[in-house]
């Protein structure tokens, strides 16, 4: 009884910490400055294929996504502790009773959220590609389950170089750096030793990517996007609990 109440208590913590999060997304004009770029730029990606080159795909547009996600994602997420620890109120924060755990699983939770919303309105292409002709459904389905798995990765890593500084440019740049290595690694791997090319293909997020978004499922993909997810948020929470004890 003393564990479920436990669980539950962590469980409201948690997700209160999430809403907070999220409503100030939705209160930050960084937010809305982010989401109208990267709407921005993924229309021209779909737009300059659809009416340049005649097709009725979102392949193009899914190529490219994990690269505009290496760098629209950690702008989002930049501020996530940076900003607290920049104001102090991050001080306040983990004086609270509550764990680091809750803390970042909040946080993340939020980052991951508002990422996946950015995707939302980017439906409107499958419309338009339905409308105006007959696309493969299998694909599209697997590009938007391959971006989620991709979001929830990128999320992590955002929130994990926000928590290791105070200032947002910084952390911006530590994401973005760590996201566009895991993106195209697999791009250079043709020009390392043959005997470490399977080790960095399967560190690459592309080649994981890749492979959801032609609708292929393979459980190896969804290992490693959540080991990238684990490996993150636990870095992250050993952070917060060294912030703690400092």
């Amino acid at each position: 009884m003393a564990e479920n109440k436990s669980s539950k208590k962590s469980v409201k913590v948690w997700s209160i910490i999430a809403r907070r999060e999220l409503k100030s997304y939705f209160t930050s004009p960084v937010a809305y400055i982010v989401g109208a770029l990267f709407l921005l730029f993924a229309g021209f990606l779909f737009f300059s294929t659809f009416f340049l080159s005649r097709r009725d795909e979102l392949r193009y547009f899914f190529e490219l996504l994990p690269m505009l996600f290496s760098f629209f994602i950690p702008a989002l997420t930049m501020r996530v502790f940076s900003e607290e620890k920049k104001t102090g109120t991050i001080e306040t924060l983990v004086t609270l009773p509550v764990t680091s755990v809750d803390i970042v699983l909040g946080k993340y939770i939020a980052a991951f959220a508002f990422s996946v919303m950015l995707l939302v309105p980017t439906l409107s292409y499958v419309v338009v590609c339905f409308i105006f002709g007959k696309p493969d459904f299998g694909p599209i389905l697997g590009g938007y389950l391959g971006a989620v798995f991709l979001a929830a990765a990128f999320s992590s890593i955002g929130v994990f170089s926000s928590a290791i500084t105070k200032n947002q440019i910084i952390a911006f740049f530590a994401a973005f750096s760590i996201c566009a290595v895991l993106t195209l690694l697999s791009n250079f791997a043709a020009l390392l030793p043959p005997s470490i090319v399977p080790f960095v293909s399967y560190i690459s997020t592309s080649t994981h990517f890749q492979s959801i978004s032609r609708g292929i499922i393979d459980s190896r993909d969804i290992v490693y996007f959540l080991s990238v997810q684990v490996i993150f948020l636990v870095l992250t929470v050993h952070t917060v609990e060294n912030s703690k004890r400092g």
